[in-house]
């Protein structure tokens, strides 16, 4: 059987500006590779509640989960949590349970849990919250979308949290094999590699250093005798 899919949507004005460099797409690709839950689509929207709703809801249904990063803070622009209800036709306000954990988190910091820190105890029915132990506002699980925080060291936290929880398939192994010729110089041995190893991923990325040109052929894959075996051709037949 194949493993789950999944989709993440980055949600914020501020990487699509250039602003913000994202890192939580690099750190969830790792991440769901070691679970075996193969990461398909990556979108980035603008904090725009009609482009949120239609990607949640597109992604949503071509994939097993959807994870989501930005948006769940204090502040007007944070509308995440309402854009996801709107998304699943839920009901969004003050939840009881998310609240007791910020006025225990604030009572504790001596910090005044004020209306806007209250809005990040919005959360919508149904939901399962997701545990933060970074900051304490937690994120929450809807159907099969995952809402997490943008911060790095906040999603990072919330991606441990969540994906003890969800089944995942065969971890995904790779090996690389680095070729100092061009691309095109083996573009056909790959592409013959490709049509006899199918159940396989190769990839050629080409690099310049040291003004060496060259290329990494990555092979992919669930089986680790099938990929020892392509990358054991490949060397023969490219006389490595």
């Amino acid at each position: 059987m194949s493993n789950p899919k999944a989709a993440m949507l980055v949600i914020g004005d501020e990487i699509l500006s250039g602003r913000t460099r994202d890192a939580n797409m690099f750190h969830l690709a790792g991440e769901l590779t070691k679970h075996g839950i193969d990461l398909c689509e990556v979108r980035i929207v603008s904090d725009d509640a009609t482009a949120i709703e239609q990607a949640v809801k597109a992604l949503s249904a071509a994939n097993d989960h959807v994870f989501t990063s930005g948006g769940i803070g204090p502040t007007h622009d944070d509308i995440t949590a309402d854009c996801i209800a709107r998304a699943f036709g839920k009901h969004i306000d003050v939840r009881a349970d998310a609240r007791a954990l910020l006025e225990a988190h604030y009572q504790a910091t001596g910090l005044e849990l004020n209306e806007a820190r209250l809005r990040m105890a919005r959360i919508p029915d149904d939901a399962v919250l997701i545990e933060n132990p970074v900051s304490t506002a937690p994120g929450f699980t809807l159907e099969n979308v995952h809402v997490m925080a943008g911060v790095p060291s906040v999603f990072r936290a919330m991606v441990a949290s969540v994906l003890p929880t969800l089944t995942g398939g065969a971890p995904l192994l790779s090996q690389t094999l680095r070729v100092n010729r061009g691309e095109g110089d083996i573009a056909s041995t790959l592409s013959t590699l490709a049509e006899d190893f199918a159940d396989l991923s190769i990839g050629c990325y080409p690099f310049q250093k040291d003004g060496v040109f060259g290329a990494n052929v990555v092979v992919r894959g669930t089986d680790g005798a099938r990929i020892d075996a392509a990358v054991t051709r490949l060397a023969r037949e490219l006389e490595l």
